[in-house]
């Protein structure tokens, strides 16, 4: 990849010299390519296609224990074209989703990410409910999430969205861009700082790549044009690091159809510090927000300080996260509770 060369990616940083000592037989490398178990690392010796050992693959007791993009690594590059990745080093930050389907398995989306740039367009896929899951685990990852509302050439409200997205993204940072027209790019740059880690996550279509493309000044990545309903089309099909001109380095995401919270107990205290630091002054101390007295958080919606839906999607995401931490206590709490429902509506339907 053009300009990896010049940031030395296969150059750990410090904090991994003790860790290094320890392998001396081994190289550290950074992941630049992740695609259906596939892997690219720069190396000393430049960019080569890696695979995990058997030891590796062995201990690995699920997804997260695999390498991703923007993981340092160590790997045996005495194979010759095909690096073998035997450690993956820890990380300082980790974007993580529960993978799509039932099974409880998580994703890593990306690592070592310094700035999370959480990306929603301002058309068609304008969606509060889905900015706050993905500000809840950009919280929980790790990185400093920052806003950016996508495609402000297509939108009539402007102002309006942006205070919404004010109202739900506290204490983030929101940028709204238009790549094509260039607005709003020069908001970015205070976050293009040389040797850190950017990563665009958001939705399919949204227009990652080509916001990407216009940080690079090229066409590098292949991106498509709006469908009829006014939505972009899904075209990142992987994970890969790129770098920018003064050494950033930027992670593009494949687009995300489903979003799956995974362990965001801090992160969604974050993402919803507002309804948190209400819930402090109920008057029981595990208040569901639901039918209890003195209950500050319904008060407050009561008020008009607090909307429905905001609610809704707190209360839906912390029984999600509940599920999370524990599927089977969760599930027989479940149980009792409609048990109980069931045996008051037996009894009042004999009285």
């Amino acid at each position: 990849m053009e300009g990896e060369s010049a940031l030395r990616l296969d150059e750990l940083p410090e904090r991994y010299e003790a860790i290094c000592h320890e392998f001396p037989d081994l190289t550290g490398c950074r992941i630049t390519l992740q695609e259906r178990g596939s892997y690219r690392l720069m190396s000393p010796s430049g960019s080569l296609p890696a695979q995990v050992s058997g030891r590796l693959h062995y201990n690995a007791t699920g997804p997260l224990d695999y390498p991703a993009v923007g993981d340092y690594v160590l790997a045996d590059l005495s194979g010759g074209d095909v690096a073998i990745i035997h450690r993956v080093l820890p990380r300082t930050s980790v974007f993580v989703r529960k993978a799509a389907g039932n099974a409880k398995v998580g994703q890593v989306v990306a690592a070592n990410v310094d700035i999370l740039f959480v990306c929603m367009a301002l058309n068609a896929d304008f969606n509060l409910r889905r900015l706050e899951r993905y500000l809840s685990l950009g919280w929980e990852s790790g990185a400093t999430p920052v806003v950016l509302l996508t495609k402000a050439d297509l939108c009539c409200d402007l102002e309006e969205k942006l205070s919404l997205v004010e109202d739900v993204s506290i204490g983030v940072d929101v940028i709204a861009v238009s790549a094509r027209e260039d607005d709003g790019l020069k908001e970015i740059e205070p976050y293009l700082v040389a040797g850190t880690t950017l990563a665009f996550v958001g939705s399919s279509g949204v227009g990652k790549s080509t916001l990407i493309n216009a940080l690079l000044g090229e066409d590098r990545i292949k991106t498509g044009d709006l469908r009829a309903n006014d939505t972009g089309r899904h075209t990142t099909t992987h994970r890969e690091l790129i770098v920018l001109s003064g050494n950033v380095v930027v992670i593009d995401t494949p687009g995300m159809r489903e979003l799956g919270v995974w362990d965001v107990g801090d992160g969604m205290s974050l993402a919803f510090s507002d309804i948190e630091e209400l819930a402090r002054a109920c008057r029981f101390a595990d208040c569901t927000h639901q039918t209890e007295p003195g209950c500050a958080v319904r008060a407050a919606l009561e008020r008009g300080d607090l909307t429905p839906d905001r609610l809704a999607s707190y209360l839906k995401l912390k029984a999600e996260n509940a599920y999370f931490e524990n599927a089977e206590a969760y599930l027989a709490t479940k149980e009792k509770k409609f048990k109980h429902i069931a045996k008051l509506n037996k009894t009042n339907r004999k009285r």
